[in-house]
């Protein structure tokens, strides 16, 4: 960790000798430490100390984009002059809206000194713990525990200064026997407030109920949906529907729907990067604030979030949701996205179904088949359970779901008043924050023989 005065200082004398119109930095440093542990062993420790400096300069209406992973004087001043070199040997770009100018962020508490200064010999100690509750079942266990801290700060020439600094820890496990699987996992922005045994004594009870699965045949059925599972889903949504570009572009399954129904009116999913209980963070890549944007209001579509640039040709502003300056073309990303809870028991759910099946979790989703129609394809893994009569029967074999989340959704009968974090693609920035989720129908179009 750099802190914030000694970060600016660099970054503004590396400013100062910018021969741009306008010119902006972007670092983004991390400390990380991972323990992977399977067949109830740890086998890896790994520490990682990295930073990475995009240089983003402007030259009239043409940009050129460099990067990288060295602090020192003559590298930063060398990617500057790359940048603007580039930038000079660009085509000129309409859309570019300038950079952004100073704001103001709200506080958010982001970091935590014991996740920072947690040690391998420290995430071994909860590892030994979770694999000892493994033991007592004589199933192993495999998985991931990861502690990170950060930095992240933006300036520019038109007067930015944003930083935040910011700490993660998540772990994921998995609980095998014979014929079975159970899976769990945590995140926090402290170590301190994930529940390790609690986790895997879940991994453990699921791994032991779905022993010997069963056979079911796909088709139609009523699913429960825990978290791990939802959140999945709700990536892809948010990959595929939720970003400026998608919506400009017409791909998104909210294109042309805005004030709409599209799903069930229990369904309300926003974005809110202010939220202290999930993985809160203020800014964006430009520096831009960040703002709560509802995707879609009691079932009704509502819009997008957007960069800067995305935002000029809708003749809007930006929602604070711009990508690092080498993923410009990509337009706004989601990166906090919330589905809104209910005020049902994950156990008053179970209760209700007729014959379903409960879903731990999925794996290898294609998002790509038809994004105006949000059908998504995977398949659901480490737990998956029939339900009859409002009760768990047993382990059935994993199956293949094909559907349109959009028609899928259309059937929500019920969602938990409890919500858990999920891991998503970058965790020091976002994450997804989702319930628990009843649903009357969902297509499943495959079955294995495990």
């Amino acid at each position: 960790m750099i802190g914030k005065e000694k970060l600016f200082a660099k970054l503004e004398k590396v400013l100062a000798q910018s021969k741009a119109d306008q010119t902006e930095i972007v670092f983004i440093g991390t400390e990380s430490g991972l323990t992977r542990y399977a067949n109830s062993a740890i086998h890896q420790n790994v520490f990682e100390n990295n930073g990475r400096i995009y240089f983003r300069t402007v030259l009239g209406k043409k940009v050129g984009v460099a990067s990288t992973n060295s602090l020192g004087a003559g590298e930063l001043k060398k990617t500057l002059e790359n940048s603007y070199e580039i930038a000079r040997n660009q085509p000129e770009n309409p859309d570019f809206p300038g950079l952004a100018g100073p704001a103001s962020y709200n506080a958010i508490d982001t970091f935590d000194d014991t996740t920072a200064g947690f040690s391998p010999m420290d995430r071994a100690k909860v590892v030994k713990k979770i694999i000892a509750i493994a033991d007592a079942k004589k199933f192993t266990l495999a998985g991931a525990f990861s502690t990170s801290a950060g930095e992240v700060a933006v300036v520019n020439t038109n007067g930015v200064r944003a930083y935040q600094p910011v700490t993660s820890a998540s772990i994921n496990m998995i609980a095998m026997s014979d014929t079975s699987s159970g899976y769990a996992a945590g995140l926090s922005r402290k170590v301190d407030n994930i529940d390790f045994e609690k986790l895997a004594m879940t991994a453990v009870e699921k791994c032991d109920l779905s022993q010997n699965p069963k056979s079911v045949e796909p088709g139609d059925y009523e699913v429960i949906l825990e978290p791990a599972a939802l959140g999945a889903l709700l990536e892809w949504m948010s990959y595929i529907g939720f970003g400026s570009k998608s919506l400009q572009e017409r791909t998104s399954f909210l294109a042309g729907k805005i004030g709409k129904k599209i799903v069930s009116d229990l369904i309300t999913i926003y974005d809110n990067g202010l939220d202290a209980t999930s993985i809160a963070f203020p800014f964006d890549f430009e520096g831009v604030p960040k703002k709560k944007v509802v995707f879609i209001d009691n079932g009704v579509a509502k819009g997008v979030v957007y960069d800067r640039a995305t935002a000029l040709k809708d003749k809007t502003k930006s929602t604070g949701h711009a990508l690092t300056p080498d993923n410009t073309g990509d337009g706004a990303i989601a990166l906090n996205v919330v589905i809104a809870p209910g005020a049902a028991k994950r156990a008053d759910m179970i209760k209700k179904v007729k014959r379903g099946i409960l879903i731990t979790r999925f794996h290898y989703i294609n998002g790509f088949i038809d994004t105006p129609n949000a059908v998504l394809t995977g398949m659901t893994r480490d737990g998956t359970f029939l339900i009859e009569n409002g009760e768990i029967k047993h382990g059935i074999k994993n199956l293949r779901f094909t559907d349109s989340m959009l028609r899928a959704f259309g059937s929500a009968r019920a969602l938990s008043k409890e919500t858990t974090l999920i891991e998503s693609w970058w965790d020091a920035v976002g994450c997804i924050k989702a319930p628990t989720m009843h649903l009357g129908s969902f297509k499943f179009t495959g079955k294995t023989e495990f």
